[in-house]
């Protein structure tokens, strides 16, 4: 083994660092969906996930399932999607937890995520659904094509391990799955 591969299994393996860039919640109102969700200095995370937060499909269609808590967005995949032409703003996509410096691709199943004084562990990817129709730049018409763009991008489930308060500007410790850094 060269030192640059080892070094670079032992960079892989230690983790990925970042910080919160936002934070968003939007509490039931009737006969509204909860796209976007305002952003907000500080939440508090229980069990159920933010609270405040209501998530229509995740307590209706899915009976407030734990591995849909907390849904995770990098800012990383914010800006790919601005350069492709989509103005996509934090909390648009429904994400309670902006995050940046941790791309995307380094999120999987089974990882554990310190933010602020909660602890997280990542369940699933979250599939786009035609919800994200109602945002103003996408609309019925271009809604086939935002779905087909947002396929593996639209954002990470987390369960909760540990609650606690979560500000924007908090670090982020992501933890790799073991066996798999």
């Amino acid at each position: 083994m060269t030192v640059e591969r080892r070094g670079a299994e032992v960079a892989s393996s230690a983790g990925s660092r970042g910080r919160v860039l936002g934070l968003h919640r939007k509490s039931e109102t009737p006969g509204e969906r909860g796209l976007p969700k305002p952003s907000v200095d500080e939440v508090r995370v229980g069990r159920r996930g933010v609270e405040g937060d209501f998530n229509r499909f995740r307590h209706e269609e899915r009976r407030d399932d734990g591995d849909m808590a907390i849904l995770l967005m990098p800012r990383e995949t914010l800006t790919e999607l601005n350069g492709e032409g989509w103005p996509v703003r934090p909390g648009d996509l429904g994400e309670n937890i902006t995050t940046e410096g941790i791309p995307y691709g380094k999120f999987r199943p089974g990882e554990r995520i310190a933010v602020g004084e909660v602890e997280l562990e990542v369940s699933k990817a979250c599939d786009p659904c035609d919800n994200l129709y109602l945002l103003p730049y996408v609309g019925a018409a271009r809604g086939p094509e935002f779905l087909k763009t947002m396929l593996g991008r639209r954002g990470w489930y987390a369960r909760v391990l540990r609650e606690g308060r979560v500000r924007v500007g908090d670090s982020i410790d992501l933890r790799p799955v073991p066996g798999h850094g």
